[in-house]
């Protein structure tokens, strides 16, 4: 009797710290959770949801004084092997014209232009240069929410910080599955489907893998 009684203790322990951190888990990565699963279905079926881009076009001539300006920069750039950033003299006018951010990106120089690719969750743009005659172009391609939402599932141009968030939900998804299955094996004695119910969760997966996956 004095044995049962520290075991039962232990146990109710236990118990009570694994429903902590799985209740914790649980509400850190619910909202991700959801965003993720309804974005799984959205990109298994990417092919049959039909999507109409829209595309968005600016044009414009920058002054002499800054086309020169960006001529002189030439030799910089070739250094570096045609990449590098914008002047800033360039960036403040896309800033002060158009209200695009270039900042922090590395553009393609040429003899004859310069290009800079911005990509996007859910779109794509880029912004060209000729320092011919200081035509400048700006075209950006939007494919809609629903695109925005699946590149944030692949974590396609998000930056950094979206980054680390998928780096902590992911931690916290294993947290919650982790100790979830700890959880079932303290309640497994008396729900004698448990064991059956996760093998079924790893034999399904395997055996379409096996038989369906080429």
């Amino acid at each position: 009797m004095t044995a049962t009684r520290p075991d039962n203790r232990r146990r109710a322990y236990w118990l009570k710290t694994l429903h902590e951190w799985h209740w914790v888990s649980s509400a850190i990565c619910l909202i991700g959770m959801i965003l993720f699963s309804a974005t799984g279905f959205t990109l298994n079926h990417a092919g049959q949801i039909e999507a109409k881009p829209a595309v968005t076009k600016l044009s414009g001539t920058v002054d002499e004084p800054l086309r020169a300006a960006l001529e002189k920069g030439l030799p910089a750039a070739r250094a570096q092997k045609g990449k590098a950033p914008l002047p800033s003299e360039l960036q403040a006018w896309v800033q002060a014209h158009w209200d695009i951010g270039t900042a922090g990106r590395d553009a393609e120089w040429s003899d004859d232009e310069i290009y800079l690719s911005l990509p996007r969750p859910g779109g794509d743009a880029w912004l060209r240069l000729n320092l011919a005659d200081g035509e400048i172009e700006y075209e950006r391609t939007d494919r809609g929410w629903l695109s925005y939402l699946n590149d944030l599932h692949k974590g396609r141009n998000t930056g950094a910080a979206w980054s680390w968030f998928i780096d902590i939900f992911a931690g916290a998804a294993l947290v919650f599955s982790i100790t979830g299955l700890f959880i079932l094996k303290m309640h497994a004695g008396n729900r004698p489907f448990t064991w059956p119910m996760v093998g079924m969760g790893l034999v399904i997966p395997v055996l379409l893998a096996l038989l369906f996956i080429h």
